[in-house]
């Protein structure tokens, strides 16, 4: 039905292969998409690099969005070896653990800003980075959650990170729908994730997630990358600015 064959395709947050972006990812190249893929650091490497060149994945390299400069060089990159880029897909988000596993009103200020700075204005940053090598349009998706709009137990300060994550999407959207650029979030249900790991009874919160959802079946990876190659796809064109529920019918319940 749809088809992204020769676009150019940057994907940010692949962690091993369990990652939403290595949904996505593949969902990319299988519809024909030419891949820039990064890890965090050293560390990852090794986890990363061999799923991206299972893809074929013709630039690869690390990018931490806390480390000045890492981002400015990935896009220059980008910008010599392809001269454009189609669309970005930013899956990524971080809070301390401490501040995680409290209170949402004991969090830190010095967490806080870093939770907000990772999850957040890094996706911003990146939106600026790619809009000069989107001249004739693109897309840019970011992953969100539930508990942006809804309180959900042991979510804790992800909650407003969320929730300002989306703002973002809508304001950017926004701002650039002029430019043909497109702004989206996606928002599966709770998935076993090493992301999601980090949230304290995480176990229980799938659980009670799968026998919640009409479906009582909670999205897959494959699920939210065959949504997120649409909404890069011409076919999406008129589409921006939302956040995109995958996830069984579990946001429509009470």
């Amino acid at each position: 039905m749809f088809d992204l064959t020769g676009q150019k395709i940057l994907v940010v947050g692949i962690a091993n292969a369990h990652s939403i972006a290595w949904g996505c990812a593949q969902a990319f190249r299988a519809q024909g998409a030419d891949l820039a893929i990064t890890w965090l650091n050293d560390r990852a490497e090794p986890h990363v690099r061999p799923l991206a060149e299972q893809l074929g994945a013709t630039i690869m390299g690390p990018l931490d969005v806390a480390e000045p400069g890492q981002m400015e060089a990935l896009f220059d990159r980008i910008g010599a070896e392809w001269g454009r880029l189609d669309t970005l897909l930013h899956s990524i988000a971080f809070a301390p653990k401490d501040d995680l596993h409290g209170r949402v009103v004991d969090c830190s200020a010095a967490g806080f800003a870093q939770a907000m700075d990772i999850s957040v204005h890094s996706f911003l940053r990146m939106i600026r980075a790619a809009e000069p090598l989107m001249p004739q349009g693109g897309t840019c998706l970011s992953v969100s959650f539930f508990g942006a709009s809804r309180v959900v137990r042991h979510y804790n300060m992800m909650g407003p990170v969320k929730a300002a994550l989306e703002s973002t999407v809508r304001y950017a959207a926004a701002e650039l729908g002029e430019k043909g650029i497109r702004v989206h979030a996606l928002s599966p249900g709770p998935m076993a994730t090493r992301a999601a790991s980090g949230i304290d009874h995480f176990d229980d919160m799938l659980a009670a997630a799968t026998a919640r959802a009409p479906t009582h079946s909670l999205a897959t990876i494959a699920d939210v990358g065959a949504m997120a190659a649409f909404l890069a796809s011409a076919e999406a064109r008129n589409l921006t600015g939302g956040v995109h529920d995958i996830d069984g019918g579990y946001s429509i319940t009470a």
